[in-house]
């Protein structure tokens, strides 16, 4: 597992940028089909609060039930890219090992983490303005609109170091799927080995970069640029002052991928080099 993740990182480092941006595309896309996944199943589980305080309606769901389920549905994401064939800045991170061992030099690692980043947030707040047209946040009485916003507004309260905090945890654990993902022998062994991983940290509310690259632009266009959906649901979603572009970057997207990278590069790709790289090179 760790020659193969070596191997693959000097592949990933060494792809031709119009490839890697294209696929880094894709990436983003593929994580936002899981978040829109998400979210429809989270609207299913959610409570919505009339203006005089009173429960207008709810499924009943307990609250790990519905973080469950939300977890289990998010893995579509990483299951189309790790199988589709795509480029994720977060499981990426895994280059480190390649780095350390100098298949890779500094330059190639940075490089393919720019391309990669910008063709990640590229795929992702595309497919957040298609869904935006769809209207699919109308979708169960506006339940999918409301847990939409919800979600978004959780994410740019965070304070700058909680932030950064859950990215880390996110990071270790999509690392680790893949890190999993390189025993498989069979496109069912690849699957069952990200499920585990990616279920826990949705379901534990850690902080995903990419994913958040979809979650909070969705709720943005929504909010910006439907303001008969918000007159009507905008009372149900506490905070919604506090969703706003700057602090998407300030308090969620910078802090949340110097997490990540902490998390993937250091917690995972780093000591797993130590572990059974290190002696080979020295």
């Amino acid at each position: 597992m760790a020659t193969r993740a070596e191997y693959l990182g000097a592949r990933k480092a060494e792809m031709p940028a119009f490839t890697m941006l294209m696929l880094a595309i894709l990436a983003g896309a593929f994580i936002s089909l899981g978040a829109i996944f998400a979210t429809t199943i989270a609207a299913g589980g959610m409570s919505v609060t009339a203006a005089d305080g009173t429960v207008a309606y709810t499924t009943g769901w307990p609250y790990g039930v519905t973080r469950l389920l939300t977890g289990l549905v998010f893995c579509l994401g990483l299951i189309l890219v790790v199988v589709g064939g795509a480029e994720l800045f977060t499981g990426n991170n895994l280059i480190v090992m390649a780095w350390a061992s100098g298949k890779v030099t500094g330059r190639a690692l940075l490089r393919n983490w720019g391309i990669v980043y910008a063709g990640n947030f590229i795929g992702s707040i595309a497919t957040a303005a298609l869904m935006f047209f769809t209207k699919q946040y109308t979708f169960g009485s506006d339940a999918v609109g409301i847990t939409a916003l919800r979600i978004a507004v959780g994410k740019t309260d965070l304070e700058f170091l909680q932030a950064i905090a859950l990215g880390v945890l996110c990071n270790a654990l999509v690392c680790l799927a893949v890190w999993l993902s390189y025993s498989a022998r069979t496109t069912l062994d690849k699957v069952v080995s990200i499920i585990f991983p990616i279920t826990a940290f949705v379901a534990a509310g850690f902080e995903h970069s990419v994913a958040n690259m979809y979650f909070i632009p969705y709720a943005l266009f929504v909010k910006n640029f439907d303001p008969e959906f918000m007159a009507k649901v905008g009372d149900k979603v506490a905070n919604l002052d506090v969703l706003t572009w700057e602090a998407f970057f300030i308090n969620n997207l910078i802090p949340v991928t110097i997490g990540n990278v902490i998390g993937g590069a250091v917690l995972v790709a780093a000591v797993y080099w130590v572990v059974f790289l290190r002696a080979k090179k020295d």
